[in-house]
């Protein structure tokens, strides 16, 4: 049998069937929850490396770390050995940790590594996925007949080998592989700067010494502010430390929040965003009338609310320490919509961006580094543009620059394009720019296929495997779905709560309303939906994965 990399006594798939029941593409969190989810079908795990862990394993720098504690970040059924360790995890960790989980549930022996996909016929005839219910029935999809033939390249071969699967289960994931790349007009692009041009990905594949190297003493311009493009930053000021170093300036567009700590008053998020009686206050998809008007008469008082909170946390230095003259950090910004002093500029509320899962918390040290000088902050609000010697803001001010990190973002929908078939490829994106997935995971239009990862929440780990369990009983027969058109209304709900909760709506993220959420699936599957120990427990304690462990 062949085995994972680095690890000989973990056999792996040695051969693929001609025909099978179920394939699985991708090998990270949402692959692994699937494979251990259906296991019963004896599933072919088709990971494009050598090894899992998908982003984690490889798209990280490394400095990388969670930005969620251990215990809001495991499998309902597979414990951190060390989830009392206050610290984030590193990267290197939380791979340590995916590979004891298929060691556990024995999920090696179906992963064929070194397999990528690199295209998907569909078997089902021209009108399949044009049905009035869902894959024809609305249920039992596993009838014996396979749907999809996916294509697979090994190794360094050029020929494509295909496989015939009854259902197919895209684990894809929606960072990595395909970076997003600003557009710039004629003479206005990378190809007129003299300094080296490179995305976070490629970033990602360099040594720990051959960064160190690419940043020592050079101007690094960091165009992003986000996560990825914050811990970018962190790196650079790191490597130039001491003499001859020289600042990293950090372009941003949008302004979010990020935050060094994952408390308020010593209390984590979680007492504030994942407890029923706090999401009780926020939009939820498809809330009746009456539900409805509460959240519309409450959300003045709400806002108030956590404006108050979050001004009153950052003076208690939830925020951390100012960054001298910067209007990008947060502190000032909130201090003032406390106030009632909004600036058109000040960026979204809290909530706003936690909502759409865009709120980062910050590399320890990062503020005093920027205190030090060694991260700068320039405003690109209405565009940016490539100079000779670096980059351009539209108001005409110039940062010189050796060096342009171009921390953008991923296509992840784009990969998803590039395998699927048409018609298809063409459904990806629906009208709200979100995938438009059924309970996160089922496209109405798209049978005998299912989407597992492409949606956010603070614990996207339990987002994935709660989805994964959900859809192992759609493939048992345990309950029927709706119609395509009552599903579709479904989705479009989700899109509409997002729409009136956050101006980043496009994101498809469930963290203010995560419970209602895993409520429907659990409902679906005939499981309880209050999963707590009694009624005081149930409103004021926050839902982790362990309240969702199977019995």
């Amino acid at each position: 049998m062949a085995m994972a990399q680095g690890q000989g006594s973990r056999a792996t798939r040695e051969a693929v069937p001609p025909v099978s029941r179920v394939a699985i593409i991708g090998g990270g969190i949402s692959g692994l929850a699937a494979a251990k989810q259906m296991a019963a079908y004896d599933p072919v795990v088709f990971e494009a490396t050598p090894s899992v862990g998908g982003v984690w394993k490889h798209c990280v720098y490394r400095t990388t770390r969670l930005q969620t504690p251990r215990p809001d970040y495991e499998f309902s059924d597979y414990s951190w050995k060390n989830r009392d360790d206050p610290s984030f995890p590193t990267h290197t960790e939380i791979v340590d940790y995916l590979e004891g989980y298929a060691d556990e549930f024995d999920l090696w022996r179906y992963i064929s590594f070194g397999s990528k996909v690199v295209d998907i016929k569909f078997l089902g005839g021209a009108q399949a996925g044009f049905t009035e219910l869902w894959s024809g029935t609305g249920k039992d999809p596993l009838r014996g007949k396979p749907m999809w033939e996916v294509g697979i390249v090994t190794g360094d071969s050029n020929t494509v080998q295909y496989y015939k699967f009854e259902f197919v289960v895209m684990c894809t994931g929606k960072y990595g592989d395909v970076p997003r790349m600003p557009v710039f007009p004629p003479g206005k692009g990378p190809e007129v700067f003299k300094g080296t041009v490179m995305h976070s990905l490629d970033y990602c594949k360099l040594s720990e010494e051959e960064t160190v190297e690419l940043m020592r003493g050079k101007k690094v311009v960091v165009v992003g502010y986000k996560k990825s493009a914050i811990d970018l930053a962190n790196e650079c000021a790191q490597a130039n430390q001491g003499e001859g170093g020289q600042a990293c300036t950090m372009l941003v567009r949008t302004l979010h929040w990020v935050v060094p700590s994952y408390s308020i008053w010593g209390l984590p998020f979680s007492m504030f965003y994942s407890t029923r009686l706090s999401q009780l206050f926020y939009e939820r998809p498809n809330q009746g009338f009456f539900r409805s008007l509460v959240c519309r008469l409450m959300s003045p008082l709400t806002m108030h609310a956590y404006h108050n909170l979050t001004a009153t946390s950052c003076s208690l230095n939830f925020c951390g320490p100012a960054v001298r003259g910067v209007e990008v950090h947060r502190v000032v910004p909130v201090v003032e919509a406390a106030a009632g002093k909004v600036r058109s500029d000040a960026g979204p509320p809290l909530l706003e961006d936690y909502a759409s899962c865009q709120m980062a918390i910050l590399p320890e040290g990062f503020f005093d580094m920027a205190d030090r000088g060694l991260v700068r902050f320039k405003r690109a609000s209405t565009g940016w543009c490539f100079s000779e010697n670096g980059v351009v803001l539209d108001d005409g001010t110039k940062v010189e620059a050796d060096l342009v990190f171009l921390a953008t973002g991923f296509e992840g929908k784009e990969k998803l394009r590039e395998v699927l078939p048409k018609p298809f490829r063409d459904l990806v994106v629906g009208k709200s720019s979100m995938m438009p997935l059924y309970r996160g995971t089922i496209h109405p239009l798209i049978p005998n296929m299912a989407f597992v990862g492409f949606v956010e929440s603070v614990s996207n780990l339990h987002t994935s495997e709660l989805r994964c369990r959900w859809l192992s009983g759609l493939l048992e027969g345990r309950f029927e779905l709706p119609s395509v058109k009552a599903m579709m209304g479904h989705v479009a709900g989700e899109a509409d709560a997002m729409r009136r909760t956050t101006r980043f709506y496009r994101r498809h993220c469930i963290s203010t309303y995560s419970i209602h959420d895993s409520d429907g699936m659990c409902a679906d599957l005939g499981s309880a939906t209050l999963r707590k120990a009694n009624w005081i427990a149930e409103l004021f304690a926050p839902y982790n994965n362990k309240d969702y462990k199977e019995q």
